[in-house]
């Protein structure tokens, strides 16, 4: 509540979530990492480019992805230079083609497969990131930063995601581990008072 009484921007503020861990980042067996669908989205609608072929061309349009194609998206990306898309989705026969891609698309985040963007169930995908799917990982910090949300949704609609995402936080790490999560938390918008 205190955050949606002391936004000032001009604009809708992103509600930002960010958790010290008490894991250790450099170890394989400390790491944590998922996605999660938040139950009222973040606030961004992005822009989804599926390759695909047959009647998952279909199930994809369907489902609502901005840009379903094949072989002609691989040349307009290379030959136009066109990125005018968030997250990338491919079915598996798709890989031989979007592994053409790897020089271009991997520097800026948006190759497959990340968290569930190759699969053969393209449709499910889609409608995932439509709704708000989000990635949370450790930096080199031990910090989870994510975000949950705008100052615009309220104080109901972000503890709800806020606590989703928390669950998921504390589901990822492993049984060890989670006796060790540490109580700093901060929701700071960009602009709060200090």
């Amino acid at each position: 509540a205190l955050i949606c009484k002391t936004a000032s921007a001009k604009f809708d503020e992103t509600v930002e979530l960010h958790v010290k861990l008490g894991v250790d980042s450099r170890h394989a067996d400390q790491q944590v990492r998922g996605a999660i669908v938040l139950p009222n989205g973040t606030g961004k609608t992005r822009k989804v480019l599926v390759f695909a072929k047959d009647a998952k061309v279909d199930e994809a349009k369907a489902a609502g992805a901005d840009y379903v194609g094949g072989m002609e998206l691989v040349e307009k990306i290379t030959k136009e230079n066109w990125f005018d898309f968030d997250v990338v989705v491919a079915s598996p026969d798709m890989m031989g083609i979007v592994g053409r891609l790897g020089k271009v698309l991997g520097p800026k985040g948006l190759m497959p497969p990340e968290a569930g963007t190759v699969t053969p169930n393209v449709a499910a995908a889609v409608k995932e990131i439509k709704a708000g799917k989000i990635e949370y990982r450790l930096d080199k910090t031990n910090i989870i930063h994510c975000p949950i949300g705008k100052v615009s949704f309220g104080a109901e609609k972000l503890t709800e995601n806020l606590n989703t995402l928390l669950g998921a936080v504390v589901k990822a790490k492993r049984p060890q581990q989670r006796a060790s999560i540490s109580a700093p938390a901060s929701l700071p918008p960009p602009w709060a008072p200090a």
